[in-house]
């Protein structure tokens, strides 16, 4: 049975404990992906598998998100955001358990893939509950909270994963995972009861898509070892691609939300953040190695060097938010991008010191330039979409991150093909620092027609 009060959001308190619950989730999700990575050496050396074949636990779990983003979020308007949302939620717990069981290196693969289902259903449809739970005078507020959330989260997972090896194995990363789920799952009947709107979800859209973002995957994955095959799959995903638009294209709500792409608000909003979370990965791998190879830095050194721009990032987001109802977005984002390109430069070529001033002042205004520019971006593109297209908006959301820091990884394999280590970061954050230029003069084409 739907909330008759979900037209405009919850009432409080309700609203708020639904809130709490997709936060909840948020942290679920994000800490899982930032822990994984510090215990991949442990994982080595515990199931006797090598360190290349171990990045897989990483990389299957990414592909499993990938996959599931469009249709879980097809699948939240058709049966309703709630119920798809706890059943991610199901998935996602019971695979932690499998991870934490898991003997071999194969049995923590899939277990880590199954998990990215449920994980892609958690990201796709967080956003669609939290549009019904949440009146639209507060959806900027809220997304800058949740902003902050991830940002803490992913600032606080290398610590908690090294809090919880110095105490127990490697297992026990997956293990935390079930008494927040279970939490989740007893918490689930704060968040809005709406009904979903029946229609069909086409098997073709769905094997394209799938098909689509396995090449896709798989060529990015290849294309610094192997150009030509990497090349070669990249194309052919991008002939799914038009395969799946050509399938969909008399469909009122096709599986990749092109009747969305009609509204220049959301359409911007899209290009902007491909553009702005390209700089974020190509930052993000360029800067252990700027502090490592260029600065000579410990990996512990690093560690810390890295944290401003999150702890910024977590400190700016929910004012963006709060500022999203006042200034138009259009100048938000493009002053946040603009400050993002402003920073990474004086990372790039301000002078050096012994206690790296130029790195941390350039990481801070970065940092904050990309709080300013993400909390306003998401929410004119979940508030250009309507309320019954939110789950394909939340996962254009996602699908968007993810391909912008897919690109950004490729970009940042084919610079390691052809410079030095040394000279490689410095000219990653340069072309960040491009990207995030991009970013910002996307997101101000939008001042012309642009509404608060």
């Amino acid at each position: 049975m739907s909330d008759i009060s979900v037209a405009d959001g919850l009432p409080a308190p309700r609203r708020y404990l639904a809130v709490a619950v997709l936060l909840m989730s948020l942290v679920l999700v994000v800490l899982d992906g930032a822990i994984a990575n510090i215990a991949l050496p442990s994982m080595a050396r515990s199931l006797h598998a090598s360190a290349a074949d171990t990045v897989w636990v990483v990389s299957s779990y990414q592909l499993a998100v990938l996959l599931a983003l469009l249709p879980c979020g097809a699948l939240g308007e058709i049966f309703g955001p709630r119920r798809v949302f706890l059943i991610g939620i199901v998935v996602f717990v019971i695979a932690s358990l499998v991870c934490a069981l898991s003997v071999s290196l194969p049995m923590l693969v899939a277990a880590r893939f199954i998990q990215g289902l449920g994980g892609g259903a958690i990201m796709a449809l967080a956003v669609m509950n939290l549009r019904f739970a949440v009146p639209q005078r507060l959806l900027g507020t809220i997304i800058g909270i949740n902003a902050m959330t991830i940002a803490i989260s992913s600032a606080a997972g290398p610590g908690v994963a090294g809090a919880i090896l110095a105490v127990a194995t490697w297992p026990w990363l997956f293990a935390v995972n079930l008494p927040i789920g279970v939490l989740i799952l007893f918490c689930g009947g704060f968040l809005a009861h709406t009904s979903g709107v029946a229609r069909r979800l086409d098997a073709g859209a769905l094997a394209l898509n799938s098909l689509m973002f396995l090449l896709l995957f798989m060529g990015a994955d290849r294309l610094g070892k192997a150009p030509v095959s990497g090349t070669v799959l990249m194309v052919a995903a991008g002939l799914c691609l038009v395969g799946l638009l050509r399938l969909e294209r008399n469909s009122r709500t096709p599986l990749v939300p092109i009747d969305l792409f009609a509204d220049p608000a959301f359409r911007v909003a899209i290009v902007a953040s491909v553009c702005c979370f390209t700089g974020q990965m190509l930052s993000y791998v360029a800067l252990p190695f700027y502090l490592q190879e260029t600065v000579h830095m410990t990996p512990t050194q690093a560690g810390l060097y890295m944290m401003p721009w999150p702890a910024a990032v977590a400190v700016v987001a929910p004012i963006a938010g709060r500022l999203a109802n006042r200034v138009p977005t259009a100048l938000l984002c493009a002053a946040g991008a603009a400050l993002m390109s402003l920073g990474l430069l004086i990372v790039a070529v301000g002078p050096s010191d012994s206690r790296h001033l130029s790195f941390l002042i350039g990481t801070v205004i970065a940092g904050m330039g990309f709080g300013l520019f993400q909390t306003p971006n998401n929410r004119i593109l979940l508030l250009s979409a309507p309320k019954s297209r939110s789950g394909a908006a939340g996962a254009m959301q996602g699908t968007a991150r993810l391909t912008g820091q897919t690109f950004g990884a490729i970009v940042m394999s084919i610079i390691f093909g052809f410079a030095s280590l040394a000279s490689a970061s410095n000219i990653a954050l340069i072309l960040a620092g491009g990207f995030a230029v991009l970013a910002s003069m996307v997101s101000l084409s939008r001042a012309r027609y642009e509404r608060l």
